[in-house]
């Protein structure tokens, strides 16, 4: 009697401790979906798909932390650029202000001055400049230098709104220093890309046929409506201007161009002052590199020499017509102080290096044989 009501009462525990393992272990598996995946329900309680529920993030890089505040500092220094060109109607003889084209610029410093390129703004009747802010501002052309892709705007917006970029130095830049581009492309606020310096020294052409020297090529993607943004050194500071990218689509395909910040520095205070690059010259008229080229000329010709002038005074020789009506050529410019002169962008590019008054000399190609002559510079007017 004893023995079996012993059995009976082991098999009610075992029972018992069955029933309550089981509904522990369909507790914990409901526990841990719950911690994992959240099912929705229809009005009808229905369940769908579960959704993943997002690990919280448990910091970020020096490298990140780096760039994010790099970028934030130089943001409100950027802006965004919009162009129109006003035309008549054929028909209606009504005067139409029709948009022509955006880009990038930054700020230069707190009286209103805004850089960017100069193809940004070229054949522009109006333009627009909205800050960091967001805030928009007529803008007037103050310079422009299409030689060197450059152009300087104005507007009239209270000193507190104007953040200044540092600027920094271009001489020194070593390839695969990081880089950072900024821009603000189709009025979509500002935009950052990262990369690194490919190479120094490259010559790219402008639009304007000139040749920008010491160009700073980057692997940092450079869109088209980044065209006058600033390149950034890792310390934030302007180390260029964004101006080309090559590809054959013109979006970006890994190498981009920009301005050195070394032309910048001496070229935007000629722009505000002058609105133009003052260089000396030397009073003369030259043939176009085209017909350089086509008639195999050993450099730029002389076609013309300005009365008065330095190179008057120095008795270059024009082109002329003889007595009877013969083309006589005169005096080809070969080299500037033994630099190699091939064309007249290139004579235009090297007078930069020095200054009105400073004394030069010309190696010249005249009746077939060369001669060296020595011309004093004389200021741009």
């Amino acid at each position: 009697m004893t023995s079996g009501f012993m059995r009976i009462l082991l098999a009610l525990l075992l029972l018992v401790g069955a029933f309550f393992a089981g509904a522990a272990w369909r507790n914990k598996d409901n526990n841990e979906e719950s911690a994992t995946e959240v099912v929705a329900r229809d009005k009808k309680g229905h369940s769908s798909l579960p959704t993943r529920v997002a690990t919280v993030r448990e910091g970020m890089t020096p490298e990140e932390s780096h760039t994010i505040d790099l970028f934030e500092k130089a943001a409100p220094s950027v802006c965004y650029i919009t162009t129109s060109v006003v035309r008549r109607d054929f028909w209606t003889r009504n005067v139409m202000e029709i948009p022509q084209g955006s880009g990038s610029g930054f700020v230069w410093d707190r009286n209103g001055h805004i850089i960017t390129n100069y193809h940004v703004i070229q054949g522009a009747s109006k333009a627009q400049v909205t800050l960091g802010d967001r805030s928009t501002w007529d803008a007037e052309l103050v310079g422009s230098a299409p030689e060197k892709d450059l152009a300087v705007l104005k507007i009239k917006a209270p000193n507190s709104k104007m953040v200044p970029i540092p600027v920094g130095t271009s001489e020194d830049l070593r390839v695969g220093q990081s880089v950072y581009a900024i821009g603000n492309p189709f009025g979509l606020d500002q935009t950052l890309t990262t990369g690194i310096v490919s190479a120094l020294g490259r010559e790219i052409q402008t639009e304007s046929g000139f040749p920008v020297r010491d160009a700073i090529q980057t692997d940092a993607a450079i869109n088209p409506g980044n065209s006058g943004g600033p390149l950034l050194d890792s310390s934030g500071r302007l180390i260029g201007v964004n101006t080309a990218i090559y590809s054959p689509s013109g979006a970006s395909a890994g190498i981009g161009f920009s301005i050195p910040v070394a032309v910048v520095r001496w070229a935007v205070p000629e722009l505000i002052k002058f609105g133009k690059i003052m260089r000396p010259t030397i009073g003369v008229e030259l043939l176009e590199t085209s017909d350089i080229k086509r008639n195999q000329l050993e450099g730029p010709l002389v076609m013309d020499v300005v009365k008065g002038g330095p190179a008057a005074s120095a008795g270059l020789r024009p082109t002329r017509r003889d007595e009877y009506g013969r083309i006589v050529l005169g005096d080809i410019i070969m080299a500037l102080n033994n630099k190699r002169i091939a064309t007249k962008e290139e004579l235009i590019l090297e007078l930069e290096n020095y200054q009105a008054g400073d004394e030069v000399t010309l190696t010249l190609l005249r009746d077939q044989r060369e001669v060296k002559v020595k011309v004093r510079l004389a200021a741009s007017k």
